[in-house]
C-alpha cells in the first residue's frame, strides 16, 4: 500500500508537531524549538500564515511538509518549503518523494517564479534526495538571522 497525500487539516497540528520535534533531533537541535502544537494550530488554520500538507499510511501521519508563499523583488511570487521531513521507518517507500512532488506542484499551480528550502550541509540523504529531483543546492548564499 502507498502513503496517502492530503492538505493538513485542524487537529492535524499534534502529529505534525511531534515529527517537527523528530526532525529537530535529527538536525541535533532539539532545545532550539520554541513553537508549539497550539501556535501551529493557529497559525495554520486561523492566522492562514502557512500551509502544510501531510503524508499518511493506514490514516497515521508518517511525514508533513510545510510551506509558505515568499516574494523575490527578482523573480515575483515564490514558495519557501520550511520544513519538509519523513519518519525513518516511511523513508523507503517513496513517501517523501510524494511530499516533494506534491509541493512542486502546488508551487507550479500557484505560478510562483521559484521554489526555495534550505538543508544542512552534513545531511548526505537529503542532498542526494534534491540532487535528485534536479535542484540547484546553491553554496554563495548565507542565511542571515535575528531571533527574537
Amino acid at each position: 500500500m502507498k502513503p496517502a497525500i492530503r492538505v493538513a487539516t485542524q487537529g492535524d497540528e499534534q502529529a505534525i508537531f511531534e515529527l517537527i520535534s523528530e526532525l529537530a533531533l535529527y538536525e541535533k537541535a532539539p532545545d532550539q524549538v520554541t513553537n508549539t502544537a497550539e501556535q501551529l494550530a493557529i497559525d495554520l488554520f486561523v492566522d492562514n500564515i502557512c500551509d502544510a500538507i501531510v503524508a499518511t499510511y493506514d490514516d497515521v501521519i508518517v511525514g508533513f511538509a510545510l510551506y509558505y508563499f515568499s516574494y523575490s523583488t527578482w523573480k515575483g511570487r515564490c514558495l519557501y518549503l520550511e520544513d519538509f521531513y519523513v519518519k525513518e521507518s516511511m523513508r523507503k517507500l517513496g513517501t517523501g518523494q510524494l511530499l516533494f512532488d506534491e509541493v512542486v506542484s502546488i508551487a507550479k499551480t500557484s505560478k510562483v517564479k521559484r521554489m526555495d528550502w534550505q538543508v544542512l550541509e552534513w545531511n548526505e540523504p537529503a542532498l542526494k534526495f534534491y540532487s535528485k529531483n534536479d535542484a540547484i543546492l546553491d553554496g554563495e548564499w548565507i542565511n542571515g538571522r535575528i531571533f527574537f
